[in-house]
């Protein structure tokens, strides 16, 4: 059977939600965000192992929400400063060489054909990502003047990001060497000169960053428990 591992990141305090708290914290339908994020994982036959990156402040928090509720989660492990910081501090806690996942505590959602077409996909092509192609117009602005993009070109990247372990280390190694930072983990094999391959992916996979996002939230549950019966 494939299998992979999942550094799934959830360090970040959520500072644009303005809950007082880390939002992987928040509860929707009953259960905190990070446990429903995990849960996706968990029920994936294909996942082999979850690692947690977490602020350092919540360490036990974190650990007695999730450390014994999850069979599949092997390290729960300290962030850094930046998101960058934090998947190679993932990384570098990993125990095998699989296929590595790195994922957004914040998008619940992902679905497990998406998981596993991302899966496939690397394995053709050292990488692959999930993204959405772009309806808005959009414009850069720089220097004072404006440009239209050609959307047809533009996709919104998501999580998961998908690599071999070889290429992941090799794009962070890289990163750490020369000091570079990028928004995402793609971005830094843009610097090896390796393209990953594109895996169209969902709406539904947003990631929950603004209070607005809580109750798309928790429609898409609603949503998703009627789509079981």
């Amino acid at each position: 059977m494939p299998d992979y591992q999942v550094i799934v990141l959830a360090a970040g305090q959520g500072r644009r939600m303005n809950a007082g708290k880390n939002k992987q914290l928040i509860e929707i339908g009953g259960q905190t965000l990070i446990e429903h994020t995990l849960q996706v994982f968990e029920n994936d036959d294909w996942c082999d192992s979850i690692y947690v990156v977490i602020h350092p402040n919540e360490q036990k928090l974190m650990g007695d929400l999730i450390g014994k509720q999850f069979s599949k989660v092997k390290k729960i492990v300290n962030g850094g400063d930046e998101r960058q910081d934090s998947v190679r501090e993932g990384l570098l806690s990993l125990e095998q060489k699989l296929v590595t996942f790195v994922h957004d505590g914040a998008r619940p959602f992902v679905t497990e054909d998406e998981l596993h077409e991302l899966y496939e996909q690397t394995i053709k092509h050292g990488a692959a990502f999930l993204g959405v192609p772009v309806t808005d117009t959009i414009k850069q602005i720089k220097d004072g003047k404006v440009q239209t993009l050609n959307r047809s070109e533009l996709v919104a990247a998501q999580t998961p990001q998908a690599f071999t372990y070889d290429w992941l280390k090799k794009a962070h190694d890289y990163a750490y060497e020369h000091k570079i930072y990028a928004t995402d983990d793609v971005a830094l094999l843009e610097y090896l000169g390796h393209s990953p391959a594109f895996v169209h992916g969902k709406l539904s996979n947003f990631k929950i960053t603004n209070p607005e996002d809580i109750q798309k939230a928790e429609n898409m549950l609603k949503i998703n428990r009627l789509d079981y019966k």
